[in-house]
């Protein structure tokens, strides 16, 4: 018999707080997250009972928390097991939408659980969750091809043509959560990896602003 997969009850993206860090490739997760809520005609706001800014929405029929930590990335796992532990919410019903180096710009992938990669958001959530059974949605970015030039490439801005692609992977990836939501693991995975990202004419985020 197959393994159930538990109902996701929190969506959270990962990124930095602040204006300087908006347009950032680091932020890729609060894009994300802003184009959803802004899908949903939701809004969020600060709750600093959970460092973070919040969000309750219905998708079909499933109530969701969304949280954006606001406690800058390398302290992010603060924020998730705050709502997280408060509510009752097991890692295995969390999905983190996050920036991966590992993966070029527009591709999306679904993971169940996992290490860190490197990727010292995933590494505090893990720390603090006390767990990596948390699920991910993986915004490929791209690498710099030197790793000393890591932490500058994520905290600068995308040329137009790769964030076209980013943003194009992310209306992907939000077309296939309802079959997430669903359960329908495989489905979603099928779709998103083996689909070929090009940019839609006249489809863009609202809030990423990178003009280079």
């Amino acid at each position: 018999m197959a393994e159930a997969i538990p109902a996701l009850q929190l969506l959270v993206g990962l990124g930095n707080p602040g204006p300087q860090y908006a347009d950032t490739r680091h932020n890729a997760g609060f894009w994300l997250m802003d184009e959803l809520v802004r899908q949903q005609k939701g809004q969020f706001r600060p709750d600093s009972k959970y460092h973070g800014e919040t969000c309750r929405i219905t998708l079909g029929s499933q109530s969701l928390w969304l949280l954006k930590p606001m406690t800058f990335m390398n302290c992010s796992g603060q924020a998730v097991a705050a709502l997280a532990r408060f509510h009752r919410i097991p890692p295995s019903a969390i999905l983190v939408a996050h920036d991966d180096l590992d993966l070029p710009p527009g591709t999306v992938r679904l993971k169940r659980a996992g290490g860190h990669g490197g990727h010292n958001g995933l590494r505090d959530l893990i720390a603090h969750l006390g767990s990596n059974e948390f699920a991910r949605m993986r915004l490929g970015i791209g690498h710099p091809g030197d790793s000393r030039e890591v932490l500058n490439y994520v905290l600068r801005h995308p040329p137009r043509s790769e964030q076209e692609l980013i943003e194009q992977a992310i209306f992907d990836a939000l077309r296939e959560l309802p079959s997430i939501l669903a359960g329908q693991w495989q489905k979603a995975m099928q779709s998103l990896h083996g689909r070929r990202t090009e940019p839609s004419p006249g489809q863009a985020l609202a809030h990423p602003t990178s003009k280079s």
